[in-house]
């Protein structure tokens, strides 16, 4: 039973955009999806914006991610380019890395990490 409020209580975050603040800046949940991965390989979620950082979770396309808005560099914050069409969007993030939200051990304990743009898109 405690997997599946765990489902439902991810589901209905890949649902809604919640807004919250944290210190002097708000953060913003968006979902977007796992997408151009190799058929047998996952998307690595990293705990910082780097290829060798540690490995939190790996997600198979598909799967929705919960985004906080932020990408490395001089990437865009992801409410910055909401209006744009999907594609659009996923080519502005995709040299980028750009931080999720997620449960890696899905035990109800979410935590942000990184992923690589050339792998997500718009939900």
């Amino acid at each position: 039973m405690k997997s599946r409020a765990a489902a439902v209580a991810a589901f209905a975050l890949a649902c809604t955009v919640t807004f919250f603040s944290a210190g002097a800046e708000a953060v913003v949940f968006a979902a977007w999806q796992v997408a151009n991965v190799p058929w047998d390989d996952t998307l690595n979620v990293r705990k910082y914006p780097s290829g060798s950082s540690q490995k939190q979770a790996a997600y198979p396309n598909g799967t929705v991610l919960q985004m906080t808005g932020r990408c490395t560099g001089e990437g865009p914050d992801l409410t910055d380019i909401a209006y744009l069409p999907p594609w659009k969007q996923a080519q502005a993030v995709r040299y980028r890395w750009c931080e999720v939200w997620h449960d890696p051990a899905r035990n109800g304990q979410f935590e942000t990490g990184w992923v690589y743009g050339k792998y997500i898109r718009p939900h």
